[in-house]
């Protein structure tokens, strides 16, 4: 079984010697995204909620260049640097997953890269 790198340029490019994405068998695991701008790499958003927005496109950007939309989604880790944001940015999430939701974690951390307050993996299957 060869793995096989997925990439777009619809989404951030990689901040380190990481790839947007592996697929390996029939899983595709995507690295966590942050709320940045793929054509400036500039974080967007000043709170949760638009930085959660922007996650999300990024998130959809990477799915898409694997031929692969949120459906496809079975585990998802979201890292927030204060759990009090919990709510609104589980109200963007959530958006994106009306029926049929992935298994999550949510998980309280210190700090993100670039000073941004969320930051989501998730892995889909493939097929």
């Amino acid at each position: 079984m060869a793995k096989e790198i997925v990439r777009t340029d619809k989404a951030p490019q990689a901040i380190g010697p990481y790839s947007q994405g592996v697929r390996a068998g029939g899983f595709v695991f995507f690295s966590g995204q942050i709320p940045l701008d793929p054509l400036t790499g500039q974080i967007t958003g000043t709170d949760s909620v638009e930085q959660a927005e922007q996650v999300m496109k990024n998130i959809e950007a990477v799915l898409s260049a694997a031929g692969l939309g949120f459906e496809d989604v079975v585990k998802t880790t979201i890292f927030l640097v204060d759990l009090a944001d919990f709510a609104a940015v589980n109200e963007v999430y959530g958006r994106r997953f009306p029926e049929e939701p992935p298994a999550r974690s949510t998980v309280e951390v210190k700090g993100l890269p670039r000073g941004s307050r969320v930051e989501i993996e998730v892995v889909a299957f493939s097929g």
